[in-house]
C-alpha cells in the first residue's frame, strides 16, 4: 500500500471518529444547558408554589382574623342591644353613684315637697304648686343624674388614653397584660383607677380578661370603652400584636378627644346665645317686678292669667328644648 493511500485512509478514519464524537460532545453541552434550564425552571416553579402557598396561608389567616373580628363585633352589638334597657339602678351606677334606688326616691320626694311648699307659700295657687312639685319630683333628680353621668364619663375619658398608653408600655416591656392593668389600677387617676381595680378584682375571682372588662363596659357604655373591649377580646381569641393594637386605639381616643374639644369650641357661641335667649323672660320678669311689683300680679291671681302663664311656660319649655337640641352635636 502506498504511503499516500495510507495517509488518506488514516485521515478518513480520524475524521469519522471526530464526526462520531464531536456531535455527542456538543450534544452533551446542549443537554447540560437544557438540564440546567430545566432545574432552574423547576426551582422557580417550586419557589412560586411556596410563595403561592404562603400567600394563600396569609389570606386564610387574614380571613380567619377578619371572621373572628366580625364574630366579636356581632356578639358585642347583640350584647349592647340587650343592655339598652337601663334600669334606674344601672343609671345611678353609670353616673358613678352607689346605685341606692331607695335613697334616690327618698331624695326625689323631699325635693318635690320642698318645691311644692315654696311655691305655695309664695302665693302660687295650690294646683299650680302641686304641678311644680310633681315636676320637681320627677325631673330635677333625673336631670342631676344625667349631668352627673356626663361629668363622670368626661372625667374618665380625660384619663383613659393615658391608662391605655401605660398598658402599651408595660406590654412592650414584656409584662403580661394582667400585670399592666394592675399597674394602671395602682397608679392611674380617678375614676379610671376605680374601674381598673374592678377589672383586676374580677380576674382575681376566676374570670378571664374578656369577661372582666365587660364589667367596665356595663358601667361605662360608651364608644371608647367598647373599642377597648373589642381589641382585648379579639386579641384573646385570635392573638396578634396587642401593643400595636392598643397603641393605635390610644391615638384614636386622643383624636376623638381633640375633635370633641374642637366641636365644643365651635358651638360655644350658639350655646351662649341659647342660654341668653332662654334666661331673658325670667330676667325681664324679675326686673319688671322690682320696678312695678303689681304689674305681673294678674298672671298669678286671675284664672285667665294663670291660663296664659301656663301657655307661656309650655311655649318656653318647647323653645328651650328646640334650642338645646340645636346645639347638641353627635361625635
Amino acid at each position: 500500500m502506498s504511503p499516500l493511500l495510507l495517509f488518506l485512509l488514516t485521515a478518513v478514519a480520524i475524521g469519522a471518529v471526530g464526526l462520531a464524537f464531536v456531535p455527542g460532545v456538543a450534544g452533551s453541552g446542549r443537554a447540560g444547558k437544557r438540564m440546567k434550564a430545566l432545574k432552574q425552571s423547576d426551582g422557580r416553579a417550586a419557589s412560586g408554589r411556596r410563595q403561592s402557598r404562603a400567600d394563600a396561608d396569609g389570606r386564610k389567616s387574614k380571613d380567619r382574623r377578619r371572621k373572628s373580628l366580625q364574630e366579636v363585633l356581632d356578639e358585642q352589638n347583640e350584647a349592647n342591644k340587650q343592655r339598652k334597657k337601663k334600669t334606674l339602678k344601672k343609671r345611678l351606677i353609670q353616673a358613678g353613684m352607689k346605685g341606692n334606688v331607695a335613697a334616690f326616691y327618698r331624695n326625689s320626694v323631699i325635693i318635690g315637697v320642698c318645691v311644692f311648699l315654696f311655691t305655695w307659700v309664695t302665693g302660687v295657687p295650690v294646683y299650680f304648686a302641686l304641678v311644680f312639685g310633681v315636676c320637681a319630683f320627677y325631673v330635677l333628680p333625673r336631670w342631676y343624674v344625667a349631668n352627673r353621668t356626663k361629668a363622670f364619663r368626661s372625667k374618665f375619658l380625660d384619663e383613659f388614653p393615658n391608662a391605655i398608653e401605660a398598658i402599651v408600655r408595660g406590654v412592650k416591656a414584656g409584662m403580661p397584660i394582667n400585670d399592666s392593668m394592675k399597674v394602671v389600677a395602682a397608679e392611674a387617676k380617678e375614676p379610671v383607677k376605680t374601674e381598673f381595680i374592678r377589672v383586676v378584682e374580677q380576674q382575681s375571682v376566676g374570670k378571664n380578661m374578656g369577661e372582666a372588662i365587660l364589667i367596665m363596659f356595663e358601667r361605662l357604655p360608651i364608644a371608647e370603652v367598647n373599642f377597648f373591649v373589642v381589641v382585648i377580646t379579639v386579641q384573646q381569641q385570635s392573638g396578634g400584636n396587642l401593643s400595636e393594637a392598643l397603641g393605635n386605639l390610644s391615638k384614636v381616643l386622643r383624636n376623638r378627644k381633640k375633635m370633641k374639644a374642637k366641636i365644643k369650641a365651635m358651638s360655644s357661641e350658639a350655646k351662649a346665645s341659647a342660654g341668653i335667649i332662654g334666661a331673658l323672660p325670667f330676667v325681664v320678669g324679675t326686673l319688671v317686678s322690682l320696678v312695678s311689683p303689681t304689674y305681673l300680679l294678674p298672671l298669678f291671681q286671675t284664672p285667665i292669667g294663670n291660663i296664659w302663664l301656663g301657655v307661656a311656660g309650655f311655649m318656653m319649655a318647647m323653645g328651650v328644648f328646640v334650642m338645646y337640641r340645636m346645639v347638641q352635636f353627635e361625635y
